[in-house]
Formats: structure tokens, C-alpha cells, sequence
């Protein structure tokens, strides 16, 4: 198969997240995020030209479909499900276009615009090709390729994530990552001292990216990714479970969480649009955890839940 079709959406920053699941819940063989904000902290390097690029606040989310799909009918469902997201985000110059295009035209252009980036105090996500990258004493270096279907790691929601677990992780904890995606909190646990690490997706697409991007990172026997819908019959006790995927499914995880994180453990939940987040809250509440932290960026929200009989220092005991 040497064709593809593609679908790009314009839509406001905030909506990103949102819109990127949207399309690869519809089968997307890969998604590429452009944003005019990704160029104003690019230093141009060895004679490199870059464009000269408009600042504004859509970003596009350009999909990529199998030529065999029909693009005309998952074109229109598509563009229904966002529409749907009105009640959530501003739409706003929204626009849903489709192309026919080569495998050729688009598998590598993008590359020279997706550089090693710093995302917390010690974690550097590197692309997969980059092999020349001089890093720190402090750095740890995830291994990604940001090119099968889940972005460059560096959204909002997942950095939130790689924040929570730079605070709680100390070394030697099992770890469960809900919804993998990538595989780059899995991948970040085990840098971070996880002692052994299960990943699930329910995707079994998402299964094979993570699987292929842990590969690239050492000691990636400690990991263990299978396809799962959430924590349905899971069994395996943890130090910590993760979770960076939508309120609304967060929400249906909350009780399986309380049952398998050990006492004294935590929870991490991110991908919380800010109207959702009191909702998230009150059911990992409800399902015995106590919030102790509360992280926010732009619209989205990140929580660390602590499964204790100890409320002292915990918000609300």
C-alpha cells in the first residue's frame, strides 16, 4: 500500500488532546500535531532555515488513514464527534480537510522539526533517529518516535504525569501505566527507579507503539505491556498506578485502583479538562484515596492521589 489519505483539523490549542484521541479512536495510523507555539523557542541550528511562521491560537492535527478506509463516511463521524466537544472547548475556526497523498511525501519531512526537549527537571525526551545528542550529567533520556500515532510526549497532560512521578518515585516501586499510549510513562518509570513496571492499552495498535518504543530504551525487560481495558481483572498489586487519558474513562478506574495501589501508594490521573476535574476528584474520593496533589496547566489538570490511613499533610486531612 503506497497511498494514504489524510484528515487535518484545525482547532484551538486546548482542544488538542482531545480531538488527537478523537482521531485515533477512528483508526488513525498516525497523527502529526502543528502548532506555530512549538517555533518560538527554536534556535536554528548548523545553517538551518526555518520558516517564517504566524503565531495563532488553532493548532493542526493532521491524521493518517489507509487509502482502503472510506474517507468520506469516517470524514463525517469524525467532524460529528468534534462538534460534540463544543460543550467543552471553544470551536472556533474549526475546519475538517481530507488529502490523498504518497507514503513517500510525508513518512520523514516533519523530522527536522522535532528536537530533544527537556520536559522536567531531569527528563529528556529524544527523538528515536537523534543520535548525536550530547545530554547532561542530571539528564535521563527517553527514547521515543514521535511518528506512530501519540505525539511528541511533550503535551501538557503527559508532563504533568512526568512531574508526579519525578515526586513520588524513589526507587524500587512497582508501577502500573493505564492506558499506555506511547509508552513514555512507562518508560520514565523504570529511568526513575521503578523496580518493574505493567503497561495496558486497550488499542492493540497502541500495544505495538509501546512496545516498539520501550524497545528503544534501556533496561526495558522490566517492563511488561499487554492489552487490557483498564484495570478490568487485573490482579497486580502497585506502588503506583498512572493514568493520562479522558475524565470520563478515568472516572470508571477509580475503584479497580483502590483495590490493587498498596497501602501508603498513589494514584496519578492527568488528562482532566478543568470542568471535569471536580468529577475525577470526587470518585477517586469516594473510592478511599485522599488528593494531595493538585497540579494545573492551561486547561488541563493533573491529580496524585495517596492511599492512606494518614491524612496529616494530605489536602483535606
Amino acid at each position: 500500500m503506497n497511498n494514504w489519505n489524510s484528515i487535518t483539523v484545525k482547532i484551538t490549542r486546548s482542544a488538542e488532546e482531545a480531538v488527537s484521541a478523537i482521531l485515533i479512536e477512528a483508526g488513525a495510523a498516525g497523527v502529526e500535531i502543528n502548532d506555530s507555539a512549538d517555533y518560538l523557542t527554536h534556535e536554528e541550528q548548523f545553517g538551518e532555515i526555518l520558516p517564517e511562521i504566524e503565531q495563532s491560537d488553532l493548532v493542526e492535527v493532521t491524521a493518517y488513514y489507509p487509502e482502503n478506509l472510506p474517507i468520506v463516511e469516517l470524514t463525517a463521524d469524525i467532524e460529528h464527534k468534534i462538534n460534540g466537544l463544543s460543550e467543552f472547548f471553544d470551536l472556533t475556526g474549526l475546519s475538517v480537510l481530507t488529502n490523498n497523498l504518497s507514503e513517500t511525501n510525508w513518512a520523514d519531512a516533519w523530522k527536522k522539526y522535532f528536537e530533544p526537549a527537556r520536559v522536567t527537571h531531569d527528563l529528556t525526551i529524544v527523538p528515536s533517529w537523534t543520535e548525536d545528542y550530547q545530554a547532561k550529567v542530571s539528564e535521563k533520556l527517553i527514547k521515543l518516535d514521535p511518528g506512530m500515532a501519540f505525539g511528541t510526549g511533550t503535551h501538557p497532560t503527559t508532563k504533568m504525569s512526568l512531574y508526579a512521578l519525578e515526586q513520588i518515585l524513589r526507587g524500587g516501586e512497582t508501577v502500573l501505566d493505564v492506558g499506555t499510549g506511547s509508552g513514555v510513562l512507562s518508560v520514565a518509570s523504570v529511568l526513575l527507579g521503578a523496580s518493574e513496571v505493567y503497561a495496558y492499552d486497550i488499542d492493540e495498535v497502541a500495544v505495538c507503539v509501546a512496545l516498539e518504543n520501550i524497545q528503544l530504551n534501556p533496561n526495558h525487560e522490566k517492563i511488561h505491556v499487554s492489552a487490557n481495558n483498564l484495570l478490568e481483572n487485573v490482579t497486580q498489586e502497585a506502588d503506583v498506578i498512572v493514568a493520562n487519558i479522558l475524565a470520563d474513562i478515568l472516572v470508571l478506574m477509580t475503584a479497580d485502583a483502590y483495590r490493587l495501589v498498596k497501602p501508603e501508594g498513589y494514584l496519578v490521573m492527568s488528562g482532566i479538562i478543568a470542568d471535569k476535574a471536580d468529577m475525577v476528584i470526587a470518585s477517586a474520593e469516594n473510592a478511599g484515596f485522599f488528593l494531595e496533589t493538585r497540579m494545573i496547566q492551561g486547561e488541563w489538570n493533573c491529580v496524585i492521589f495517596k492511599k492512606t490511613e494518614n491524612r496529616e499533610g494530605v489536602i483535606g486531612g
